[in-house]
């Protein structure tokens, strides 16, 4: 049960996230806004970090050195979303890195890559994927014809 108040906590708070770094984007630039929220976050990780775990923080235990770059990973990430919402709006642009998220961690569970436990691809994982990307499309397509209706009225209403 905690793991799923937990999923949905992230959840909300990547929404969030995102919607503010679009707001940030639109005043200094994508790069900046890349170099704040990946600067604030590690200012703020590293600070609590050093709270709750002390200098054990700075232990590796054994990690591969590979994933110590995933931050970098980050970069692409914070770029990527923020110029998306851009051109897509926040929640189409969201809708489509869930669904992506969800195709390749199913697609790295079931071939077992990056250290997972292979766990076996099923016809309800697929159909589970493909109802998802069904609501997006039906989303988007009902989205255009709502803002063709409003700007029609508008064009009547002059």
């Amino acid at each position: 049960m905690i793991g799923i108040i937990l999923a949905l906590l992230s959840g909300s708070l990547v929404g969030l996230q995102n919607i503010f770094n679009s707001k940030v984007n639109e005043h200094i630039g994508s790069w900046a806004t890349t170099s704040l929220v990946l600067g604030t976050g590690f200012l703020a990780s590293f600070m609590i970090g050093l709270l709750v775990e002390g200098t054990d923080l700075f232990t590796l235990h054994h990690t591969q050195p590979w994933y110590w770059f995933s931050g970098m990973i980050g970069v692409g990430v914070v770029i990527s979303i923020v110029n998306g919402i851009k051109q897509l709006g926040p929640t189409y642009a969201i809708s489509i890195l869930l669904t992506s998220q969800l195709v390749f961690a199913l697609l790295w569970d079931s071939l077992g890559w990056f250290g997972l436990e292979q766990v076996p691809f099923t016809s309800k994982q697929m159909f589970g994927v493909l109802m998802i990307v069904g609501g997006i499309l039906v989303f988007k397509l009902s989205g255009g014809k709502v803002k063709k209706q409003e700007q029609a009225g508008r064009a009547e209403a002059v």
